[in-house]
């Protein structure tokens, strides 16, 4: 019978409300199969955690401690934004990689993440054609933008997605009853740099015609300023007040960013920020009325009090099925989720091939966008609303969250050499 391997976990990209528990999923069903996996190292920091040699050795982690990770936002063994390059490009990386994994006796590769961290684990997957040392590869999916092809959804998306209609809902009412006398526009700017799933998920507020958000803004509508600003004038006229929910992704007629910060980020993505400002500014120099503008955020996808139960229960599904699929052989995969029906709504786990995932995006399908752009239709709601259902809080004490603070020990290393990140 084959000896035990040893596993390899990381976390990748902006963290989640929810990214935890599919730490605690892949955590518990790696101790679940003690005839295959033998310790689980998780990276601190990543991928960059593995070749810098600073692995963490998740058996220092009481049952307690793991179960805890499911109601503790961010990530706990600390995230990073750095991608691999290509094979051809950079093979220190992998000789590196290779190297500290002979010293671990990793064989189980499990990389939490999006797009750009589908990537990183496909190039883990092809380790052993490569460069021949084979390895089981398994990615699980992870991103509050819901941009992840061949799934239903992407864990982290529900809470998010709850998070911005309640908040956006909240603002409507606060709006609404100062209007008379005070402020008559309000802007949320939330997180979404190609994709318009957050934005969109804004539009579940508003149940009846009237309510707010009145406005979205899509990054795959064209903004036109002029259109915008005639939205947001019949509204104020008709209602008394207006919110919007604007996508930081909005993008201009000849393509570029609407709020383009300058410079890219370690993934080489454009810098974004300013999209509210920017708004808010156009209604005050045109419109004249007077007006708010809050931006989500961090605040949006750290939000673990108002995290959406489904989103909670799909992120530490696919953790365990990352683990359950790699035990019996699977590599290069991505977990998925699969929707099986829609009312009433149930669910599965899947999975599908990296190379059909890597770098690639998802976008909002333009049956999703009503007519006039400015807002959601009932196919999108309907898809949506089972993705924000029920609520997980966490345990309370002295009337503030109570999250595992989790200070790991980095184990001894076994190489003789530190390694420089290019």
């Amino acid at each position: 019978m084959p000896q035990p391997r040893n596993a390899f976990y990381a976390q990748s990209g902006g963290v989640t409300a929810v990214i935890n528990a599919s730490a605690a999923g892949v955590i518990e069903a790696a101790r679940a199969h003690p005839e295959a996996i033998g310790t689980l190292y998780a990276g601190s920091n990543g991928i960059l955690g593995a070749l810098h040699e600073e692995l963490i050795d998740t058996s220092q982690m009481s049952d307690a401690d793991v179960a805890a990770l499911r109601h503790t936002p961010a990530g706990v063994f600390g995230s990073c934004r750095y991608k691999l390059k290509g094979f051809d490009r950079n093979q220190a990386e992998y000789e590196r990689l290779i190297e500290v994994f002979k010293a671990f006796d990793i064989g189980y590769f499990f990389y939490n993440g999006g797009g750009d961290s589908a990537d990183t684990c496909l190039k883990i997957s092809q380790l052993g054609s490569r460069m021949g040392y084979p390895i089981q590869a398994v990615h699980v999916p992870k991103t509050m933008d819901n941009d992840l092809p061949l799934t239903d959804t992407c864990p982290g998306f529900g809470s998010v997605a709850k998070y911005t209609a309640v908040s956006i809902a909240e603002a409507s009412l606060d709006i609404a009853s100062m209007a008379r006398s005070s402020t008559k526009v309000f802007i949320l700017e939330v997180m979404g740099r190609h994709a318009g799933w957050t934005a969109a998920a804004g539009g579940l507020a508003a149940q009846q015609p009237g309510d707010g958000p009145q406005i979205l803004l899509f990054p795959e509508i064209t903004f036109d300023p002029e259109r915008f600003l005639a939205k947001v004038d019949e509204t104020v006229k008709r209602y008394g007040w207006c919110t919007v929910v604007a996508s930081e992704g909005i993008t201009n007629s000849d393509g570029t960013l609407f709020a383009e910060a300058g410079g890219t980020d370690a993934f080489g993505h454009k810098q974004l920020g300013g999209v509210a400002a920017r708004l808010a500014a156009l209604v005050k120099e045109r419109l004249g009325y007077k007006h708010h503008f809050a931006v989500a955020d961090y605040l949006m996808r750290a939000a673990r009090h108002i995290a959406s139960a489904t989103d909670l229960e799909q992120s530490y599904a696919v953790g365990r099925a990352a683990v359950e699929k790699a035990v019996a052989g699977a590599s290069g995969i991505m977990v998925t989720v699969q929707r099986d029906s829609d009312s009433p709504y149930a669910w599965s786990v899947g999975e599908a091939p990296l190379e059909q995932v890597a770098n690639t995006e998802r976008m909002m399908p333009r049956e999703f966008i009503s007519e006039d752009g400015f807002h959601i239709t009932e196919a999108c709601r309907r898809y949506m609303l089972p993705l924000i259902q029920g609520e997980a809080p966490p345990p309370f004490e002295n009337g503030l969250p109570r999250y595992l603070r989790f200070r790991p020990t980095l184990v001894a290393p076994r190489t003789e050499r530190v390694f420089e990140v290019a």
